[in-house]
């Protein structure tokens, strides 16, 4: 119900814009955008055209720039980007956080990020490269450096007043660090408890000292299983020798499950994360082109396996007419396999300890489910071509099929795994060609066996 109030807001935004630009009152659009907040009109901006888009990029007030970029998808970031001076663009970009920042000049051509890197000061240069040089999908890539630290052998009261000098705090401070003059990580304080203990207690006999920090090398996708685990709002990030190098806060988790989502659902239709609905028919036919190859080929190969039983093809029209069920069958099985299998494999939930039993498992449910679903084909065709032999040979390929589908829908993403290919790409590929051609042949086979 909420996702569907926020659509029609967009495109009631979007509408009211659009006629603005029509009736070419700029000044119209400008107020307009000037009433929306930033991730609205990011929103509006990949929703729009891309003429329109690119006249509202320039109707934008420049203050706003930095902060719709953040929220802007990477191919219409760097499109926007390289169409700003290294200057303008490095002005617009230096209200954002250290870790944001990095992941946008990380995801811009170098020759772009090099310029933009070059025109900031000294001090936001050096930290900006030292979180580029983590990897984007590492805990160092998701870290901010803007921390609070304090030391143990300070009182609650020296903190408190260190508090009120500085003023305001990072985003998304929930705790405090402590650390020794090593900058060691030593354990954590909460503002919540830091509040309500007493004045004159040290920092050590209030702080949390079993709260584990994050390794710099940490996986994304494991910090937010960590993140998701222990209900976290922010954690630490430390080297290998204990040294604290900076925090991940929960606004940067919810991001990478976002995008971890995305990336799930646009592989399924063998799409790029960043796909942009609006962007230029050339493009977008490109960038299709390769998984249309692949496929063309699969059903090339499932066709060349049909050629093979012409013969009982043209002799009986009904062998014809029920030849796509078996296939079809085999892909739904395998496919709901496939999916669980890739879900788990995310999760981290299947590895060498409990890779046979699933094996074992999705085998007896192949089984069980070809068994059930031969019975009743067999019934209908039967009954509905009157030919007792070719329900026989139809459920018998069926019961085969799905039973190859099940176990291919275990085997081939743990394969995948481990030859580093994402599974959620390249698994449904590869079951559908198996289960179309083990379908075919064994329906087919049978028939020319037994009718012809």
């Amino acid at each position: 119900m909420q996702q569907n109030l926020e659509n029609e807001l967009i495109q009631s935004q979007l509408q009211a814009v659009n006629d603005a630009l029509e009736t070419g009152i700029f000044a119209r659009v400008r107020l307009l955008l000037q009433q929306l907040s930033a991730n609205d009109i990011a929103d509006l901006l990949e929703s729009s055209p891309p003429k329109s888009r690119a006249l509202l990029w320039r109707l934008v007030d420049e203050n706003d720039k930095g902060e719709i970029l953040e929220d802007l998808s990477d191919d219409i970031r760097n499109q926007f980007a390289s169409e700003m001076e290294p200057e303008q663009l490095a002005n617009a970009l230096s209200g954002l956080d250290t870790d944001d920042l990095a992941d946008i000049l990380g995801d811009m051509p170098d020759k772009l990020s090099d310029k933009v890197l070059h025109s900031m000061n000294a001090q936001d240069q050096q930290r900006v490269r030292t979180a580029l040089a983590y990897p984007e999908d590492s805990a160092g890539g998701l870290m901010n450096t803007d921390t609070v630290t304090v030391r143990p052998d300070v009182t609650v009261d020296v903190v408190l007043r260190y508090l009120r000098v500085r003023g305001e705090l990072p985003e998304n401070t929930d705790i405090l660090y402590v650390v020794d003059r090593k900058d060691s990580f030593k354990g954590i304080i909460s503002l919540q408890n830091l509040v309500i203990s007493h004045s004159e207690l040290s920092i050590h006999s209030v702080m949390s000292s079993d709260f584990h920090s994050i390794s710099v090398e940490k996986s994304d996708a494991d910090v937010a299983k960590i993140f998701e685990r222990y209900d976290l709002l922010s954690a630490p990030v430390t080297d290998a020798e204990g040294k604290l190098l900076g925090r991940i806060t929960i606004d940067d988790v919810v991001d990478v499950i976002i995008e971890d989502a995305e990336h799930s659902l646009m592989n399924m239709g063998r799409l790029s994360e960043d796909e942009d609905a609006f962007a230029p028919i050339i493009v977008s036919a490109r960038r299709r082109a390769l998984w249309l190859g692949v496929n063309l080929i699969t059903a090339v190969v499932a066709a060349s396996v049909s050629s093979y039983f012409e013969a009982i093809l043209e002799q009986l029209a009904t062998v014809a007419i029920l030849m796509t069920i078996v296939p079809s069958m085999g892909g739904i099985a395998g496919t709901q396999t496939l999916t669980l299998m890739v879900r788990a494999l995310a999760l981290g939930q299947v590895g060498d300890s409990n890779s046979r039993w699933l094996l074992y498992k999705e085998l007896v449910v192949g089984i069980i489910n070809g068994l059930v679903w031969a019975l009743v084909i067999a019934t209908v065709v039967g009954f509905w071509k009157e030919d007792l032999k070719l329900g026989i040979i139809i459920a018998a390929a069926m019961a085969v099929n799905m039973t190859v589908a099940g176990l291919a829908g275990v085997g081939i993403p743990l394969m995948l795994k481990k030859m580093d290919i994402d599974p959620a790409l390249a698994g449904g590929v590869i079951l559908t060609t198996i289960t179309d051609v083990v379908g075919l042949v064994a329906f087919l086979g049978l028939a020319t066996l037994i009718l012809v």
